[in-house]
């Protein structure tokens, strides 16, 4: 019987890492909250993202909007590693490519430019795009602990802000066209 187990988890594994990136297909719209550290009220802008399969085999674009249309369009292309390991990379065009992970239903980043840190979540529940980004100080600004050996030293760090978006499936034809990012 724990054989059967095994092999329906194994099996269930299996399926949720196929649903990746299909389910995630299509164009997406909604709305971006920017949450910083001393403001009270999130700043609020719109948000597109338009994931369709590329020319390229097992490629699909991966193509973010903020603002008004055509403002702060993002053309970048998302691409398989290991996908047995749900490792993908997001490559931006202009020489910087993110390494992404799918794991447990989401598609997940952490990545540090200059002086922080972006950890990303991409996931789809109750049928919408739900995005969330946290982004922290690179360097630590307190390390506790390391007092003994069973104690090991501890860094904390500055949460400089949140995003979060929930964007829902819009039908719409074709794609943003892929040109050359405006995001350095």
């Amino acid at each position: 019987m724990k054989f059967i187990a095994t092999l329906l988890f194994l099996f269930t594994l299996s399926a949720r890492a196929q649903e990746f990136p299909k389910q995630f297909t299509g164009n997406w719209k909604g709305e971006l909250l920017w949450y910083q550290v001393g403001k009270k009220e999130p700043q609020k802008v719109a948000m597109e993202l338009h994931i369709h399969p590329a020319d390229t085999i097992n490629q699909y674009t991966w193509q973010l909007a903020y603002g008004k249309p055509g403002e702060d369009m993002r053309p970048y292309i998302l691409k398989p590693v290991d996908t047995a390991k749900g490792h993908w990379v997001i490559d931006e065009r202009n020489g910087i490519v993110l390494d992404q992970y799918w794991i447990g239903g989401k598609f997940c980043s952490a990545f540090t430019v200059k002086t922080s840190t972006i950890t990303d979540c991409y996931w789809i529940e109750g049928g919408k795009m739900h995005i969330e980004f946290i982004t922290t100080a690179a360097k630590p600004i307190n390390t506790t602990g390391g007092s003994t050996k069973d104690i090991p030293p501890v860094d904390s760090y500055a949460v400089k802000s949140y995003q979060k978006a929930i964007l829902t499936r819009v039908k719409k034809v074709g794609s943003i066209p892929l040109q050359k990012s405006k995001h350095k």
